[in-house]
């Protein structure tokens, strides 16, 4: 299901709600929420309203649980880390207990080794189901979200829910959830703004299914929820 909003800041408001709306469903429910949060520079204002006066009291912090969809493979004081803009935006802003976070990097560790760290973490906490309560994702210009990358062995795998590899194009390892893992979610957010990512969501959203071209087609809940957020432009409407 697609919606479209106006601008950047009705996107960031309507995910805020769906956020905090789930959140409060789930530790009703079932005593915790389990979320995935993206990287980049799309999701910051989201963070920023989450942890503002309006939005950060609706929720009961030390029930949220969070993890990353994916992460470049960097320290995280490194400007690139995903982690670091998390923390910056929203997860230093709010009462969250520090064991309640997973951050998808450690030092002294190789990528591929702590891939199967990262997915015990998550069995540890969501048990072999490995259902998410919300995963909220990015998609590139390039139509790949987290890091599944048009082209990578990675698009095939079935099996493992957390995978490391060297992306060539960008010279750098990267760890990322798998499609079978994500799809596993009760709810899948995907934001995205701006005219550069019409050519790419047309096609994810009406083109043929080419999954090792346009990554995400990958993404198709088992039993879930799929809601793409985008502006006018990106849904090519302006």
């Amino acid at each position: 299901m697609i919606q479209i909003y106006n601008n950047t800041a009705e996107i960031n408001t309507a995910a805020a709600d769906i956020f905090t709306t789930a959140a409060q469903k789930a530790i009703a429910e079932k005593g915790k929420f389990t979320a995935v949060l993206t990287g980049g520079s799309s999701p910051a204002g989201i963070y920023k309203l989450l942890a503002s006066d309006d939005y950060k009291t609706k929720i009961d912090w030390s029930k949220v649980f969070i993890f990353w969809g994916d992460e470049r493979w960097v320290s995280l004081d490194d400007d690139l880390s995903n982690a670091k803009m998390s923390y910056a935006t929203l997860l230093s802003h709010v009462p969250i207990p520090k064991n309640n976070i997973f951050e998808m990097y450690k030092d002294g560790v190789t990528p591929e080794d702590y891939a199967v760290t990262y997915e015990q973490s998550i069995r540890n906490v969501l048990g072999d189901e490995g259902k998410f309560d919300l995963i909220l994702l990015g998609m590139g210009d390039d139509g790949h979200t987290a890091s599944l990358f048009p082209g990578q062995a990675v698009l095939e795998e079935q099996n493992k829910w957390v995978s490391a590899y060297y992306l060539e194009p960008q010279k750098m390892h990267r760890i990322t959830l798998t499609a079978p893992l994500i799809n596993k979610a009760e709810k899948i957010i995907v934001v995205a703004f701006g005219e550069k990512k019409a050519p790419a969501l047309k096609e994810v959203t009406t083109g043929e299914y080419n999954p090792v071209t346009y990554p995400m087609q990958l993404i198709k809940p088992v039993s879930g929820e799929l809601l793409f957020l985008v502006d006018k432009s990106a849904a090519g409407t302006n």
